[in-house]
Order: structure tokens, then sequence, then C-alpha cells
């Protein structure tokens, strides 16, 4: 449609919930959204197929499966998905493990890669007459402190593009137009903690039947299954390092040397098949609602891969949204949108802290100044402590599983 200089007009759309982004936060909002008969639309940058191969967290908290399997959206993963409970530690002193399902509340993880979980998502909210647009890149959130705010839209076909809401659900990443429309004032709280991890997936199957935590002189080294033929390693490395400078001889032999594969086995080598590089940074928004507007996942905060927390956090923060949506919209209730923001942020901030105490139990100054021995001195107690003390093994296993 063209104005009358011949011009093509934006397309024009309402609805009652503008959700931006369809990843586990956006995919499980509108699923509890469209499941309770609220109008909704998810609108989404990439395109189906890449939604559904990005390849990224597979360790579910306990309360993130309870979260998906209260609202019907657990089906894949409780025929697929692996239970987990263990997880080893190598350090110059030997190595430990803790079953952590049998300490502190005796919770477990289901292991089950994000692109399957993302798929049975985006399979249901479909099902159940969702409806969502692809190469739809949203530009920015206007008039968030109205009653009607508006999102505008890049379509799939280059246009521009309007969608009109009650409410906008911001779930579309650190640098998406949620973020980048917020007001003058918002607080944000960022940390960069100096360590960078190589992260790669490979065609191997698990060499340990636990997550493995290899505490190393020349680094960090880490190892996840994601599934009987996939697993996730990370390797320290230097800040600036570019992830495809490593041949993979190389990285399987540094895996080999700091996992101490001489001592306990060596690593069941496979092709790399994916690299990334990952500064860890901690950034955490305050508040997450600004209006008519609200943050939702790694929009709202972003936490390191140390202790898996991302993708848990995002299930239920965008629980916590879509009751207190239902509420108003259906109740007229706000209490649960007005205690959004103070919610949410409990949760972040505890795993915040965690995170950033497993930051300090993996990596450590590799000077031989007296700063970095008092470190690594520090580090060695409290790994002594996780393996020795009961009560330090709680709090461990309370914190590393829940959210």
């Amino acid at each position: 449609m063209t104005d009358r200089n011949g011009r093509r007009r934006p397309a024009d759309h309402a609805t009652g919930v503008v959700v931006l982004g369809a990843g586990p936060a956006g995919l499980v909002l509108g699923n509890i959204l469209v499941d309770r008969g609220i109008d909704c639309v998810v609108l989404e940058r990439a395109e189906r197929t890449h939604v559904q191969t990005r390849a990224r967290a597979g360790f579910l908290a306990a309360n993130t499966v309870r979260i998906l399997k209260r609202h019907g959206l657990a089906e894949g993963l409780e025929r697929r998905g692996q239970i987990h409970s263990t997880c080893e530690f190598r350090t110059d002193d030997g190595r430990f493990r803790l079953d952590y399902s049998g300490l502190g509340q005796r919770d477990r993880h289901t292991v089950y890669p994000q692109q399957e979980l993302v798929t049975d998502l985006l399979t249901r909210f479909l099902e159940r007459g969702g409806q969502i647009r692809f190469g739809t890149e949203a530009v920015a959130v206007r008039d968030a402190d109205s009653e009607r705010p508006e999102v505008a839209v890049r379509e799939a076909d280059g246009r521009p593009g309007l969608w009109r809401a009650r409410y906008v659900a911001g779930c579309d990443g650190r640098h998406g137009a949620a973020r980048r429309s917020l007001p003058a004032g918002t607080v944000r709280h960022h940390r960069d903690h100096g360590v960078t991890w190589l992260g790669l997936l490979a065609e191997a199957p698990p060499s340990l039947d636990a997550v493995g935590y290899a505490v190393h002189e020349r680094g960090f080294a880490g190892h996840m299954a994601r599934t009987s033929e996939v697993t996730r390693y990370y390797l320290q490395c230097e800040r600036g390092t570019l992830a495809d400078t490593w041949s993979e001889e190389r990285i399987w032999d540094e895996l080999e040397q700091r996992m101490r594969a001489r001592e306990y086995g060596p690593l069941r080598r496979g092709r790399v098949v994916q690299r990334c590089v990952v500064d860890l940074e901690s950034d955490v928004l305050e508040p997450l609602r600004h209006g008519a507007l609200f943050l939702v996942g790694d929009a709202a905060g972003l936490i390191s891969p140390s202790a898996a927390k991302g993708a848990n956090l995002a299930v239920l923060e965008a629980a916590l949204l879509a009751q207190a949506l239902i509420d108003d919209l259906t109740a007229g209730d706000p209490e649960g949108l007005d205690a959004y923001s103070a919610r949410s942020l409990a949760h972040i901030w505890r795993a915040q802290e965690f995170s950033h105490w497993m930051i300090g139990l993996l990596h450590g100054p590799s000077g031989a100044d007296g700063e970095s021995l008092f470190h690594n001195s520090l580090r060695r107690s409290r790994l002594t402590s996780l393996r020795t003390s009961r009560s330090q093994q709680d709090w461990f296993a309370e914190h590393y599983v829940g959210v």
C-alpha cells in the first residue's frame, strides 16, 4: 500500500501484548499468554531455521522444569532430557565429586540442549494458535509511558511497520530494541570479570559422567555433556583471542593437559563443530519495568556462563511476567506487574552472587607476585572446604541448581 505520493505506508497492527524475541523467555511467555486466551504476537529478527539451531545453554534447573511442566511445555525434555546430578573438580590436590542430588535442596539438573527446547516451545506456541513474525526486526519501543505503546519494526520484506499493544515484553537480549528504548535514569550495573573462555562444541561423546571443572595453572577447562554424541568444552584463554586461532590439535592437547588426562583417563576426541569467544561479564538493569515495557531474560540481566543460570532465569522471569499480565488483563489486578521488577531482581542478584563466587573459584591470576599468591591460596582453601565441609557442599548444591 502506498500514500498519495507513491511511498509505501508502514504496516499497522494491533494486539494485546507484543513480545520481542523468540528465545526461551519470549516463547515461554507467549505460550502461557496464548494458553490463557491473551492476544499476543512474538516478533523475531532471525528466520525460523536460525532460531531453532542456535546451540546455547543446556542445563535446566529443577524449578525451570517445574515451570515448563506446569504449563504443558515439557513433553520433549521429559522424553529426551537426561537427568544430571554430579560435578567433578580436578585440581593440583587431586579430584573430588559432588552428587548434589543428595545435598542442599536435593534438586537435580535436566540436560536438554537449548535449541531442542526452543523448537519444542515454538511448535507448541504455533499449535496453540500463537502468532509469530520471523524476519521482523524491532527498531524501537515508543510511548512506553502511555497506555498504548508502539513498536516500530522493519518487516521481513524491508518495509517499515508499527505494532500497537497494551504491553511490550522485551525478551530480545542485551542489544535489542527494548534496551535501546529505555529512558534516561535507568541504572546499569556492569562488571567485566577479566576472564575469557573459548567455547567449543565437539562431535564427541562425553568423556566423564559429570560436569567437569578443571582448575589448572594454565587456566580453567570445563566439560559439559550435551547429548550422548555431543560435548561442550570451555578453555580459558587470553583476552582478545580469536575463535579460529587455535587448531583442533592444540585445543584437544590443551584440554587433556588441563583436565589431567594422564592421571584420570584420555578425552574422547571428535570434530569441533562450533567455536565462540566469551568474555565473562555481568550486567543488570534496574528497574525492569518502564511503564508498559518490561525487560525479561538477557535484556534484564546478563550473567556469566560459569553457573548455567541464564536460560533458567529467563524462564523464571517469563513465568512471573506472564502471570502478572494475565492478572492485569483478565481481572484488572495490577499487583503482579507492580511487583515484577523487584521479584525478578531478587532472583537475578542471587544468581549473580553465586556466579561471581564460581568465577573466583575456577580462575586465578597467573603471576607470582604477592597478591596473586594470596588469591590462589584463598582459592585453594575454598576448594578444600568444598571437598571436606558438608555445610559448604549444601550451600553449593542449593545455589548451583537453584534460581
